[in-house]
């Protein structure tokens, strides 16, 4: 049997408060919201870091974006993955993904992107979320790839 993503004893935070942005785990609600986001920022999202060997994003339906925050959506549940929205407001302006990596150095992988419209903020995200890693997850050497 393998080892849990997370401990059981671990909560998963539920939400995160950033300089500018929030998190909050990513859902049907977001279906919207998610494809108008990455729908507009395909080439964006592919030149940020870590993205470059993803074969997303590409063009979906908004029904194909919907199975996929659903599925993302029982990954929370079942403590598999943590995908959470990246918002401003009630716009959302990218993701976030911790999930299990086949890295045997790391312990976890993350990933997140932003909207072209708002490049300013993966910096900002980037920093902000390696310290919510860093002090909050139970992970000892997460894969996060740096902006700097």
């Amino acid at each position: 049997m393998t080892a849990p993503f997370v401990p059981t004893d671990f909560d998963p935070p539920l939400t995160f408060e950033g300089s500018g942005f929030r998190l909050e785990p990513l859902g049907a609600v977001h279906n919207e919201r998610d494809h108008e986001a990455w729908m507009s920022s395909v080439d964006h999202i592919k030149a940020t870091p870590g993205f470059a060997d993803w074969d997303w994003p590409q063009p979906m339906s908004l029904e194909s974006n919907l199975a996929d925050l659903v599925r993302h959506a029982e990954d929370f549940t079942n403590r598999t993955g943590f995908t959470y929205s990246i918002l401003d407001g009630d716009n959302v302006i990218g993701c976030v993904y911790i999930y299990p990596t086949k890295d045997p150095d790391h312990d976890a992988g993350v990933m997140s992107w932003v909207t072209a419209s708002r490049a300013d903020m993966d910096v900002v995200v980037w920093r902000e979320l390696s310290a919510w890693l860093a002090d909050v997850w139970p992970f000892e050497n997460p894969k996060y790839p740096s902006r700097d």
